[in-house]
Protein backbone atom coordinates (compact mmCIF):
# COMPACT_ATOMS: atom_id res chain seq x y z
CA UNK A 1 0.00 0.00 0.00
CA UNK A 2 1.37 3.65 -0.75
CA UNK A 3 -0.34 6.13 1.30
CA UNK A 4 -0.86 9.45 -0.65
CA UNK A 5 -2.70 11.41 2.38
CA UNK A 6 -2.33 10.96 5.89
CA UNK A 7 -4.37 13.61 8.03
CA UNK A 8 -4.03 13.86 11.67
CA UNK A 9 -6.69 11.65 13.26
CA UNK A 10 -7.94 10.10 10.13
CA UNK A 11 -11.74 8.93 10.51
CA UNK A 12 -12.00 7.22 7.02
CA UNK A 13 -10.25 5.84 4.18
CA UNK A 14 -10.21 5.70 0.43
CA UNK A 15 -8.18 2.91 -1.47
CA UNK A 16 -7.74 3.20 -5.16
CA UNK A 17 -6.90 0.19 -7.16
CA UNK A 18 -5.87 0.55 -10.72
CA UNK A 19 -6.27 -1.99 -13.58
CA UNK A 20 -4.30 -4.85 -15.30
CA UNK A 21 -4.88 -7.66 -17.22
CA UNK A 22 -6.48 -10.80 -16.85
CA UNK A 23 -3.27 -13.01 -16.78
CA UNK A 24 0.36 -11.74 -16.10
CA UNK A 25 3.03 -12.17 -14.08
CA UNK A 26 5.07 -9.87 -14.74
CA UNK A 27 6.05 -7.56 -11.67
CA UNK A 28 3.24 -4.39 -11.54
CA UNK A 29 5.43 -1.05 -11.64
CA UNK A 30 4.13 2.41 -10.98
CA UNK A 31 4.97 3.70 -14.27
CA UNK A 32 2.70 1.43 -16.05
CA UNK A 33 -0.05 3.07 -17.67
CA UNK A 34 -2.67 1.06 -16.00
CA UNK A 35 -1.39 3.29 -12.78
CA UNK A 36 -0.30 6.33 -14.04
CA UNK A 37 -4.36 6.47 -15.05
CA UNK A 38 -5.44 6.83 -11.66
CA UNK A 39 -3.24 9.47 -10.65
CA UNK A 40 -5.75 12.22 -11.61
CA UNK A 41 -8.82 10.42 -9.94
CA UNK A 42 -6.55 10.80 -6.67
CA UNK A 43 -5.69 14.26 -7.05
CA UNK A 44 -9.38 15.11 -7.73
CA UNK A 45 -10.73 13.32 -4.67
CA UNK A 46 -7.59 14.95 -2.59
CA UNK A 47 -9.39 18.45 -3.88
CA UNK A 48 -12.39 17.57 -3.23
CA UNK A 49 -11.69 16.03 0.29
CA UNK A 50 -8.79 18.87 1.32
CA UNK A 51 -10.53 19.74 4.20
CA UNK A 52 -11.55 16.60 5.68
CA UNK A 53 -9.85 13.68 7.75
CA UNK A 54 -9.86 11.17 5.46
CA UNK A 55 -6.79 9.46 4.52
CA UNK A 56 -6.28 8.60 0.73
CA UNK A 57 -4.26 5.49 -0.37
CA UNK A 58 -3.25 3.17 -2.98
CA UNK A 59 -2.82 -0.57 -3.75
CA UNK A 60 0.54 -1.72 -4.69
CA UNK A 61 0.13 -4.72 -6.53
CA UNK A 62 2.76 -7.07 -7.00
CA UNK A 63 2.20 -8.71 -10.43
CA UNK A 64 0.22 -7.35 -13.14
CA UNK A 65 -2.71 -9.82 -13.63
CA UNK A 66 -5.60 -11.37 -12.09
CA UNK A 67 -4.33 -14.71 -12.46
CA UNK A 68 -7.46 -16.89 -12.39
CA UNK A 69 -8.25 -18.74 -9.45
CA UNK A 70 -5.20 -17.21 -7.83
CA UNK A 71 -6.67 -13.86 -7.64
CA UNK A 72 -3.43 -11.67 -7.04
CA UNK A 73 -5.66 -8.05 -7.41
CA UNK A 74 -8.11 -9.91 -4.53
CA UNK A 75 -4.79 -10.84 -2.11
CA UNK A 76 -3.31 -7.39 -2.78
CA UNK A 77 -6.37 -5.09 -1.88
CA UNK A 78 -7.11 -7.18 1.30
CA UNK A 79 -3.09 -6.93 2.31
CA UNK A 80 -3.88 -3.18 1.71
CA UNK A 81 -7.07 -2.89 3.97
CA UNK A 82 -4.87 -4.75 6.78
CA UNK A 83 -2.35 -2.17 6.24
CA UNK A 84 -4.79 0.60 6.71
CA UNK A 85 -6.03 -1.18 9.69
CA UNK A 86 -2.76 -1.12 11.18
CA UNK A 87 -1.41 2.34 10.06
CA UNK A 88 -5.06 4.58 11.49
CA UNK A 89 -7.29 1.83 13.24
CA UNK A 90 -10.53 0.46 12.17
CA UNK A 91 -12.03 3.27 10.06
CA UNK A 92 -14.66 2.78 7.52
CA UNK A 93 -13.07 2.75 3.83
CA UNK A 94 -14.66 3.28 0.19
CA UNK A 95 -12.66 1.51 -2.64
CA UNK A 96 -12.09 3.04 -6.19
CA UNK A 97 -11.16 0.62 -8.56
CA UNK A 98 -10.91 0.45 -12.11
CA UNK A 99 -11.06 -2.50 -14.95
CA UNK A 100 -9.23 -5.28 -13.13
CA UNK A 101 -8.96 -3.00 -10.02
CA UNK A 102 -12.57 -2.42 -10.00
CA UNK A 103 -13.55 -6.35 -9.98
CA UNK A 104 -11.05 -6.38 -6.98
CA UNK A 105 -12.51 -3.84 -5.64
CA UNK A 106 -16.21 -5.26 -6.11
CA UNK A 107 -14.59 -8.73 -4.29
CA UNK A 108 -12.69 -6.92 -1.05
CA UNK A 109 -15.78 -4.79 0.14
CA UNK A 110 -16.53 -8.33 1.59
CA UNK A 111 -14.47 -6.88 3.91
CA UNK A 112 -16.33 -5.62 7.26
CA UNK A 113 -14.94 -1.78 7.17
CA UNK A 114 -15.48 -1.24 3.20
CA UNK A 115 -18.75 0.42 3.19
CA UNK A 116 -18.52 1.49 -0.25
CA UNK A 117 -16.85 0.82 -3.69
CA UNK A 118 -16.69 3.04 -7.08
CA UNK A 119 -16.23 0.97 -9.85
CA UNK A 120 -14.50 2.57 -13.08
CA UNK A 121 -14.96 0.14 -16.09
CA UNK A 122 -15.12 -2.49 -14.01
CA UNK A 123 -14.35 -6.16 -15.26
CA UNK A 124 -17.62 -8.13 -14.22
CA UNK A 125 -18.17 -11.77 -15.06
CA UNK A 126 -21.58 -13.03 -15.17
CA UNK A 127 -20.87 -14.85 -12.31
CA UNK A 128 -19.07 -12.93 -9.89
CA UNK A 129 -19.91 -12.83 -6.13
CA UNK A 130 -22.81 -10.35 -5.01
CA UNK A 131 -24.27 -11.32 -1.98
CA UNK A 132 -21.39 -9.48 0.61
CA UNK A 133 -22.53 -6.47 -1.18
CA UNK A 134 -25.89 -6.45 0.51
CA UNK A 135 -26.38 -3.31 3.05
CA UNK A 136 -22.93 -1.23 1.20
CA UNK A 137 -23.32 1.18 -1.48
CA UNK A 138 -21.78 0.14 -4.78
CA UNK A 139 -21.80 2.92 -7.61
CA UNK A 140 -20.27 2.03 -11.16
CA UNK A 141 -18.99 4.35 -14.06
CA UNK A 142 -18.48 2.80 -17.07
CA UNK A 143 -18.39 4.64 -21.16
CA UNK A 144 -20.57 3.01 -23.38
CA UNK A 145 -17.59 2.86 -25.83
CA UNK A 146 -15.52 0.97 -23.84
CA UNK A 147 -14.43 -1.98 -25.80
CA UNK A 148 -12.08 -3.50 -23.32
CA UNK A 149 -15.12 -4.25 -20.70
CA UNK A 150 -18.53 -4.88 -21.44
CA UNK A 151 -20.66 -1.79 -20.16
CA UNK A 152 -23.79 -4.11 -20.23
CA UNK A 153 -22.14 -6.46 -17.54
CA UNK A 154 -21.86 -3.59 -15.75
CA UNK A 155 -25.50 -2.99 -15.54
CA UNK A 156 -26.15 -6.57 -15.33
CA UNK A 157 -23.81 -6.62 -11.89
CA UNK A 158 -25.64 -3.88 -10.40
CA UNK A 159 -29.26 -5.23 -11.14
CA UNK A 160 -27.92 -8.37 -9.50
CA UNK A 161 -26.30 -6.50 -6.40
CA UNK A 162 -29.71 -4.67 -5.86
CA UNK A 163 -31.68 -7.92 -6.07
CA UNK A 164 -29.10 -8.87 -2.92
CA UNK A 165 -29.37 -5.58 -0.94
CA UNK A 166 -26.92 -3.26 -1.79
CA UNK A 167 -27.69 0.18 -2.54
CA UNK A 168 -25.97 -0.23 -6.06
CA UNK A 169 -26.60 2.54 -8.96
CA UNK A 170 -24.82 2.37 -12.11
CA UNK A 171 -23.88 5.64 -14.66
CA UNK A 172 -23.01 4.56 -18.85
CA UNK A 173 -20.72 7.41 -19.80
CA UNK A 174 -21.81 8.96 -22.97
CA UNK A 175 -18.75 8.22 -25.66
CA UNK A 176 -16.84 6.65 -22.75
CA UNK A 177 -13.88 4.92 -23.30
CA UNK A 178 -12.14 2.26 -21.20
CA UNK A 179 -8.57 4.57 -20.50
CA UNK A 180 -11.57 7.31 -19.74
CA UNK A 181 -9.82 9.87 -21.71
CA UNK A 182 -12.81 10.69 -23.85
CA UNK A 183 -14.87 13.64 -21.68
CA UNK A 184 -11.48 12.86 -19.09
CA UNK A 185 -12.80 15.47 -16.64
CA UNK A 186 -16.41 14.41 -16.18
CA UNK A 187 -15.12 11.19 -14.96
CA UNK A 188 -12.89 12.90 -12.30
CA UNK A 189 -15.49 15.37 -11.54
CA UNK A 190 -17.86 12.52 -11.35
CA UNK A 191 -15.52 10.30 -9.67
CA UNK A 192 -14.61 13.12 -6.93
CA UNK A 193 -17.85 14.36 -6.06
CA UNK A 194 -19.35 10.60 -5.62
CA UNK A 195 -16.23 9.00 -3.23
CA UNK A 196 -16.42 12.64 -1.21
CA UNK A 197 -19.90 12.31 -0.76
CA UNK A 198 -19.87 8.35 0.39
CA UNK A 199 -16.30 8.69 2.51
CA UNK A 200 -17.98 11.86 4.23
CA UNK A 201 -21.49 9.49 4.84
CA UNK A 202 -19.14 6.46 7.01
CA UNK A 203 -18.73 9.12 9.75
CA UNK A 204 -20.39 12.26 11.38
CA UNK A 205 -18.33 15.26 10.38
CA UNK A 206 -17.36 17.45 13.48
Amino acid sequence: MIARRIPLGARAAVLFLHGGRADSRSPSRPWHLAALRMRPFVRAVSATLADDPVLLAQVRYRVRGWNGPDADALHDAEQALQELTRLVGDVPVVLVGHSMGGRAALHAARAPQVKAVVALAPWCPEDEPVAHLRGKDVMVLHGDHDRVTDPQASVAFVRRARAAGARADVSLVPGGDHAMLRGSARWHRTTASTVANLALRTYSPP
